[in-house]
Order: C-alpha cells, then structure tokens, then sequence
C-alpha cells in the first residue's frame, strides 16, 4: 500500500478539513509496532554503553555525560529524522522503500555506472545480513539480563533464557506473522508510553541535563577528547541502530503514517528517555550500571522486564521478516540462488517465509550470543554493520537527488557530504572496536559479498556458455517448417531465460527424441526494476507461427512468479492452456568448472556449489512435478 491510497483526508461542508481515517490511525499504530521495534529497544543499552565507554576511557563526570547525551540527541536528528523520515521516505520505488528498490530505481533511472549502483546495493544488503544477525542477539540479551536487577543469583540464567526464547522466536515463523503482528502495534504503544514516563520522572533529579540539548555540548566533548571521544561515539551509535527499518518498511505504512509515528510518538518518547537516564546518572552516577531499569520503582521492575522482552521479541521478528523479504528480493535481482519462498497469508503477499534462511539465521543468531554472552560485549560488533549500510544508503540517496530527482550538483552535495562524513565518523569510531566484536559484521559481510559477487559473475559466465549452443528462435521456427520433424500431440512449454533464443531443452528434445509438439509455448520470466508488476502487464503473448508461441512474463523484484496463474493470465490473452493437458520441458544443468581463463577457480566452485544447493525450478516456479520433463545437459563454465 501507499500513502496515497491511505493518507487522504475528507472535506466537510464548510471546507474545513476533518479527522484523519481510522485507517491512517492503524497504519501509525502498526508501523509503531513494526518498523520502530529496533530503534525503541536501544535506550536497554545505548545511553548505559555509551557512559561506560567514557568512563573506561578516563572521560567520567559530569561533561561526559552531558556530552554523549547531547551526541545521542542529534544523532537522532541529524540520521533519524532528516536524512531516513525527511528525506529518504520520498525516494520510494513505486512505493516501495529499501536497499534494493533504491538501486532498482537508480538503476533504471540513472543508466550511468550502473555497475556501481549494483556493487553498493550489494554492500549494503550485505551489511544488513550482519546486522540481521546481531539485531535479535543484543537486543533479547539486553532484556533478559534485567533478571540481575531482580536477584543477582539469576545471571547464569540470562544466557540459556535468550537462547530458549530465540530458538522460540524462530520456530514460530513458519505460521507467519500476522496474528503477532495483530498485537506489535499496541505493546509498542505501551512500551514507548513506558520510555517516556520512565524518563519523565527522573529528568527532575538534574534538570541541568537540558544543557545537552545544546549541540556545542556533544561538539566539544570530541573536539576535547581526541581517539577517546572517536572510541565513545562508537557506542553513541547504537542509539540509532534500526533507522533503516524507516526506509525499508515504507511499502507496508506509507510515508506519513511512519513520519507521524516518529514526530509525535517514537522521537519524543525515546528523548525523554535518555534525558531522563542522564539526569539519573547525574545525581547517582552507580545507577549507570542498570540505568534503563533503574528509572522504575522496585514494583515495576517485573513488569518493565516482560514488557521489555516483548519489545525485543518484536525488534527481532520485524528484523527477521525484513531478512526473508531482502532475500526474495535478492534471489528475483539475480543476486542469490533460488530458495524455496512460502507464503504465510492467502491476502497479503508480503508475508513470505524462508526455511532455509530462517534456519541459517537462527544458527548463527544462536552462535553469536553464546560467543558474546552479553549484550556489553555484542555492542561493539553492532554499530559496524549499520552504520556501513547507512553509508551506501546515503551515497545512493546523493545519486538519486542529483541524476534522478535533477537537483544542480552542489544541493545534493551541500545535503548528503554532511550525513556521509557524519556517518564516515560514526563507520571509523565503530570500526576502532575491531579487535572487539567489530571484526563480526565485516567478516558476515564478505562471505554474503563474496556469495553474491560470485552468483552474479557466475550467472553471466554460464549464460554466455549456454547461449554458444542456442540458436535464433525465429530462425529455428522456419527451419522446422520447411523440414518438420515427428510431431505428437499436445502442448509443451519450455521455460527459458533468454528471450530470442531457442531454449537448451527444446534443441535436445529436437536432437535426441526427434519430436515435436503440436503446439510448442516459449516462456520467459523476467525481473524488472520495479517492485511490483501491474496485472494488466504481467503477460505477453506473442505468436511466431502456428507452432510456436512466445510467452513473456513480467514480475517485480518483491513477487515470486508462479507458472500456474501466468497460465491463467494466458487465457486472458487469448493463449488457451489446460495446466493438466501440458507438459514443462525443463533444463537440469551438470555444472563443471573448465580450465580455460575467466573466473578464478574458487569462484567457478562456488557457484557451482551454490547452483547445485539452490531450489529446483519446478517448486520455486510451482510447476506441478507430474507434468515435468527435465533434460540433463553439461555446461562448463
């Protein structure tokens, strides 16, 4: 949905403008529960690591805390609210918000350099995998560890209670989403309502915290502080992680339900909570080694440490749904291999669910908390990640403005070469924690970076071997017109990626069973560089001759095709097919790597690894497999 199905505001008589819809009030209520989990569970543990940080570093007292909290609060307004709820919110693709619909736009819009638009959404998605991973480790670590506040004998039960409710977490996806996400919306109502009287409450214990406001406080407490202050920022980050969930979720809110969510509910709740953590620590400076649940009385402790895992639980699911959307996506852009894609609702497409990604998520998810244990010690790999992915974020957004949105160069410097060196900061002080955690994130994003490098190089290596043994279609059509071959009845389809050529099934089922349909439909499923294809525009049908018919059929990046429905668009157009009258002539290639020039041969071996572990076509098209014909050919590459 978009904003303008979903925005609009009705006139009475007198022209004045009434309440806005219920709907528009649902959508804000829904993207407080999904896209703002991420975000609203880092006062847990930003403010806390971020004054510790200072401290370890010689940096305690009073202007280090004014200090990293005047850093927490422009932070939020610099990366949060202008660049992601501002700006990037507008830079939608056909509605839909994201790394990948981003380079998609770019791509189709700015022609030039295409290959580097390809190479930064790469990075960028591969950074969001690493934080994929992080995301439900600290933030469910960080809730649990609230059992220490309540009998410190209960450490030791912190670690197999995360694991339990993230082994939980994951078992539940295959049922899908929609009755949990029934409820995010109003416990994270309650949560954010939490944060703010919590914070509130305290801010009386110094009001001299409204000092941070100021930014010259944050300023000069780096300015003054040298690699310290650079080493604290790192920390100061967290406090901002889940700001791309903004942009990624835009498709399922629109714009102003997420921008109002943020202005009036999600930025003021989450400033009155660090001010108020701050005014704490400030007139009781040993409250910082709990300082989030320090803010309630001892009677709520219990409550605040249900509701806080819940809020975690949700930042995790909301990051976990965002995983299986991005692979989608990756797997239709020709990024990934095929997987086995699942719906979870009969009505609402997006809610899709990956068995092998939720289980390779929840094994390394698992592996992380047990090497970390803590949320303290899993802080430092969080911040590389996003900050990295906001990066590529920002550099795309600069493209945009300048070759999409047609701003004169010097705008669209004058706006961006801030945030990017702001970020480039924020990347270098993350960055400092190498030895850390920070080595965490980049060594998942150079396995998923190398896993998509060499998918694509892959992909067009074998396609350009196979095109050597394809002919002109038209051409071949002709040819078996003049000398036509045995014919049988009945109808075939042969699936294929290349729309002029004849497919390698046809050319061996010609060779070597000297047959011929009567009627012989060439299909083609292509990806375009749009989200969603309009049904009107899903199929074309284009006859060659009486034997031949080319069938194309178009999808978006953020739909999975299904060969039964372009079947039924067929009739549509006039292509009559029985699904049960049919028969699918597939192509199953027996990969080898060859030993001429071209890719290194690690790279040859891990496509074919990766060719060889990725879905068939008939389940990731839905072909019914009693109709299927595969015909084995070898390719070396």
């Amino acid at each position: 949905m978009t904003t303008q199905h979903l925005a609009s505001t009705d006139k009475s008589a007198n022209g004045k403008i009434s309440a806005m819809p219920a709907s528009f009030a649902a959508l804000v209520v829904g993207s407080v529960g999904v896209v703002y989990g991420d975000i609203g569970t880092s006062p847990l543990y930003a403010f806390r690591e971020a004054v510790t940080a200072a401290q370890h570093s010689g940096l305690g007292g009073r202007d280090a805390v004014l200090g990293v909290t005047s850093l927490i609060l422009w932070a939020l307004l610099l990366i949060v609210t202008l660049k992601y709820v501002l700006l990037l919110l507008r830079a939608d693709n056909k509605g839909e918000g994201g790394t990948f619909a981003l380079m998609a736009l770019l791509q189709s819009g700015a022609r030039l350099h295409s290959w580097l638009i390809l190479g930064l959404g790469m990075v960028g998605a591969s950074f969001f995998y690493g934080d994929s991973v992080i995301t439900p480790a600290i933030s469910v670590l960080s809730a649990v560890e609230g059992l220490k506040l309540l009998e410190p004998g209960l450490e030791v039960a912190v670690l197999p209670i995360t694991i339990l409710i993230l082994i939980g977490l994951f078992a539940v996806q295959p049922y899908g989403t929609a009755k949990v996400a029934a409820a995010f919306g109003p416990i994270m109502l309650v949560w954010f309502g939490a944060l703010a009287v919590g914070g509130a409450v305290h801010i009386a214990d110094d009001p001299g915290v409204f000092y941070s406001i100021n930014p010259v406080y944050g300023i000069r407490f780096l300015t003054t502080n040298g690699l310290a202050g650079i080493w604290v920022l790192g920390f100061v980050f967290l406090a901002v992680t889940g700001a791309e969930a903004l942009y990624a979720d835009l498709g399922h809110f629109g714009r102003k339900p997420i921008q109002t969510a943020w202005l009036w509910l999600v930025l003021p709740a989450l400033t009155l909570n660090y001010l108020g953590q701050a005014a704490m620590v400030l007139n009781e400076p040993e409250a910082l080694k709990n300082s989030f649940y320090r803010l309630y009385p001892e009677w709520a402790l219990v409550p605040m440490l249900v509701l806080a895992t819940m809020a975690t639980i949700i930042a995790s699911q909301a990051v976990i749904t965002g995983t299986f959307s991005l692979t989608r996506q990756a797997i239709q852009l020709g990024l990934l291999p095929r997987f086995n894609v699942l719906h979870t609702s009969a009505t609402m497409a997006g809610q899709i669910y990956i068995p092998r990604v939720n289980m390779l998520l929840m094994l390394a998810v698992i592996v992380v908390a047990l090497m970390f244990q803590s949320s303290s010690k899993l802080a430092a790999a969080y911040g590389v990640a996003v900050t990295a992915d906001m990066i590529v974020s920002s550099v795309l957004a600069f493209v945009l403005l300048w070759r999409i949105w047609r701003w004169p160069l010097w705008q669209a410097a004058l706006l961006m070469v801030p945030l990017v060196i702001i970020e480039q900061v924020f990347f270098a002080a993350n960055v400092v924690k190498l030895f850390e955690g920070a080595w965490l994130p980049l060594v998942m994003a150079a396995i998923i970076g190398s896993l998509m490098v060499s998918w694509v190089r892959g992909a067009r290596a074998l396609s350009k071997a196979t095109q050597r043994s394809e002919i002109d279609l038209t051409w071949l059509a002709k040819k078996l017109e003049a000398s036509p071959p045995h014919r049988v009845p009945g109808t075939a389809i042969f699936l294929t990626s290349t729309v002029d050529l004849a497919p390698t099934s046809l050319m061996h089922n010609l060779k070597h069973n000297r047959v011929l349909h009567e009627r012989n439909v060439i299909l083609t499923i292509v990806t375009k560089d749009v989200p969603r294809v309009p049904r009107q525009e899903r199929v074309e049908v284009a006859r060659i001759d009486d034997t031949f018919t080319r069938v194309t059929a178009s999808y978006g990046f953020m739909e999975t095709p299904n060969v039964p429905k372009i079947l039924t668009h067929c009739k549509q157009r006039g292509l009559n097919i029985d699904p049960n009258e049919v028969s699918f002539f597939l192509s199953r290639r027996s990969l080898r790597a060859a030993s001429k020039n071209g890719l290194p041969r690690w790279q040859k071996r891990l496509f074919i690894w990766m060719a060889n572990s990725s879905e068939d076509a008939t389940s990731y098209f839905q072909i019914p497999r009693d109709r299927v014909i595969e015909i084995g050919t070898q390719v070396a590459i």
